[in-house]
C-alpha cells in the first residue's frame, strides 16, 4: 500500500498550510476594509460609494474627489507602506540577528535615522521650516535628507553587527547596545535643537512625532519603491532566514553564507527605515510588535512570517492612524503617540507570556 501514497501530500501538512493561507487572506481583507475606512473617515466624512466610484474610474463629486486624491489617499497609502515596511524590517532583524527584541526602534535605527534627517534639515538646508500646524517642515531635498538618514542608520547597523559577532554576545547585550545607541542619537538630535531658533525648534519637535499626515504623493512614491524592493528581497531570502533561525552553524552546513545574508539584510532594513523615518518621523513599536504577533499565531516559517508581518503592520498603522484622526477631532493626533500607547503594554504582555513559557 505504501506505493499508493507515494507523492501524496500528507493531510497534516495540508492543514498546516491552510491555516496560514486563511490567516493571510483574513489580513488582506482587513487591510482592504481599513484602507477604505481610512479614506472615508475624518473631519469631513466621504461616502464609501464616492470612494468606490473614484476607484472604478467613474465620475464623483468634485469636492470629495479633491479630499480623496489630495489628502486622504496619500495619507492612507503612507500608513500602509510605513506599517508594512517597518514590520518587514523588524521581522528580518529578529531573524538575522537571532534576537527576538530586534526592530528599527529598539535597536536605535529609528533614532539614528531621525538624527540623520534632522542633521540634513538643520545644517545642510534640505528642509523649509514653517510655523503653521499644517506642514511644520517641508523636505525640499528628499534625496539628500534620506541619504543622511540612511548613513546614520548604516553606522548603527554596522555597530550592531559588530557586537553580534562578538563571542558570547547575548540578546540582552545587543538590546542594551541598541538602547545606548538610540540614546546617543537622541542626544545628538537634542543638541541640534538646542541651537535652533524658536521656529526651527517648534518645527523639529513637531517633525520628530511620527505622522503619516505629512506625506504627499512624492513621498509615497519614494517609500513605495523602497518598501516593495525591500520586501521582495526579504521574501527571496526566506529560506536563508529559516536556516539562520536554526543557528549559524546549521545554516552554514546548509550552504548559507550567513555573514553576507546578515549584512545585506541589515542594509535592506536600514534603507527601508531611513526612507520612512526621513519622510514621516519616528514611529515606534510597529516593527517590534507585529512580527511577534504573527509568530505566535502562525509560527516561524518565513515563507509566511514575512508577508503576514507586512499585512499586520499595514493593518495596525491604518487602524491607528484612523483612530488618531478621530479621537480628538477636529484635532489630529500624531499616529506615533497612539502606537506607543498601544505598543508598550502589548510588548510587556508578550514579555510576560514568553517568560511564563
Amino acid at each position: 500500500m505504501s506505493h499508493l501514497n507515494h507523492g501524496r501530500i500528507p493531510a497534516e501538512y495540508t492543514t498546516y498550510i491552510s491555516r496560514k493561507v486563511y490567516f493571510l487572506s483574513g489580513l488582506c481583507l482587513a487591510a482592504a476594509v481599513l484602507f477604505i475606512m481610512a479614506v472615508s473617515l475624518g473631519a469631513v466624512r466621504v461616502p464609501i460609494q464616492e470612494i468606490l466610484r473614484l476607484f472604478t474610474g467613474m465620475q464623483a463629486d468634485a469636492r470629495f474627489q479633491t479630499i480623496i486624491y489630495n489628502i486622504r489617499l496619500p495619507h492612507a497609502c503612507a500608513a500602509l507602506l510605513a506599517g508594512a515596511g517597518l514590520s518587514a524590517a523588524g521581522a528580518a532583524m529578529q531573524s538575522i540577528l537571532r534576537n527576538p527584541l530586534g526592530s528599527p526602534f529598539t535597536l536605535g535605527l529609528s533614532q539614528a535615522g531621525a538624527f540623520g534627517a534632522a542633521f540634513a534639515v538643520m545644517l545642510m538646508g534640505t528642509g523649509t521650516m514653517q510655523s503653521t500646524q499644517v506642514g511644520a517642515i517641508t523636505i525640499a531635498n528628499p534625496y539628500l535628507t534620506t541619504l543622511s538618514a540612511f548613513f546614520a542608520c548604516m553606522v548603527t547597523s554596522l555597530i550592531i553587527i559588530a557586537i553580534a559577532r562578538l563571542r558570547g554576545a547575548t540578546p540582552e547585550v545587543m538590546v542594551l547596545s541598541g538602547v545606548a545607541l538610540g540614546s546617543l542619537f537622541s542626544a545628538g538630535t537634542m543638541f541640534l535643537q538646542y541651537f535652533a531658533d524658536d521656529v526651527q525648534l517648534a518645527a523639529m519637535v513637531f517633525w520628530t512625532f511620527g505622522d503619516v499626515g505629512r506625506a504627499g504623493w512624492q513621498e509615497v512614491g519614494f517609500m513605495a519603491a523602497v518598501v516593495v524592493a525591500g520586501v521582495i528581497f526579504f521574501v527571496l531570502n526566506r529560506w536563508n532566514y529559516n536556516a539562520i533561525d536554526a543557528g549559524d552553524e546549521t545554516a552554514k552546513s546548509l550552504g548559507v553564507r550567513v555573514e553576507r545574508v546578515r549584512m545585506l539584510g541589515m542594509v535592506a532594513a536600514s534603507l527601508i527605515t531611513a526612507f520612512i523615518v526621513s519622510f514621516l518621523g519616528v514611529i515606534g513599536f510597529v516593527g517590534l510588535i507585529c512580527p511577534h504577533i504573527v509568530r505566535r499565531i502562525i509560527g516561524d516559517d518565513h515563507r509566511f512570517v514575512m508577508p503576514a508581518s507586512c499585512l499586520t503592520g499595514a493593518v495596525l498603522l491604518l487602524a491607528s492612524d484612523t483612530v488618531a484622526r478621530l479621537i480628538l477631532s477636529p484635532h489630529v493626533l500624531p499616529v506615533s503617540i497612539l502606537t506607543a500607547f498601544l505598543g508598550a503594554p502589548t510588548f510587556l504582555y508578550l514579555l510576560i507570556q514568553e517568560r511564563r513559557r
